[in-house]
């Protein structure tokens, strides 16, 4: 993942939690961030359906016709983005060396990123953008802190942020 991650769901959680249409210079203000890269990525989750923009310079962002913004998931946010939670920027080894190890890691390094992309996209599956403003909400209100070191490790994340939601 990278920063576009982040700023792609911090945009839509405002946009759940405001209500409205929202230009691009009201969410990078929010964001704190370049309107510019905020247009960029919402190109991304506009051509993705996940949410709609307007013509014109006044125009905005809000929520698209066929998606409910409380029920996009993270998976979606990351899908419609074109990335992997987990993705290689370099590969050790040369697959043209005659030493096991320098001409075979690269390929295992590959099989452990994709299966750890496999459990992040289950992960972000089941965390909505509901689920991180009503969190936002609780953490405002003093309910709650969200979910522990404890929690993460125990039961993974989702079903703590489920836990952490479920008086919704």
């Amino acid at each position: 993942m990278n920063a576009e991650f982040a700023t792609a769901t911090h945009a839509l959680v405002y946009l759940l939690h405001v209500g409205r249409c929202v230009t691009s210079d009201e969410l990078a203000d929010n964001i704190c961030t370049n309107p510019a890269r905020v247009r960029k990525i919402m190109a991304k989750l506009c051509k993705a359906g996940l949410v709609s923009s307007g013509a014109g310079r006044a125009s905005g962002y809000s929520d698209a016709e066929d998606h409910d913004l409380a029920r996009i998931t993270l998976r979606d946010v990351i899908e419609a983005l074109g990335e992997s939670p987990v993705s290689p920027s370099w590969h050790p080894g040369d697959v043209d060396r005659p030493c096991l190890v320098s001409s075979g890691m690269g390929e295992v390094i590959d099989d452990v990123y994709d299966r750890l992309n496999e459990r992040c996209l289950e992960e972000l599956a089941s965390i909505s953008i509901g689920q991180v403003l009503h969190t936002l909400e609780e953490r405002e209100a003093g309910l709650t802190t969200g979910p522990t070191e404890a929690d993460r490790h125990d039961v993974g994340l989702a079903h703590a942020w489920q836990a952490d939601t479920s008086g919704a």
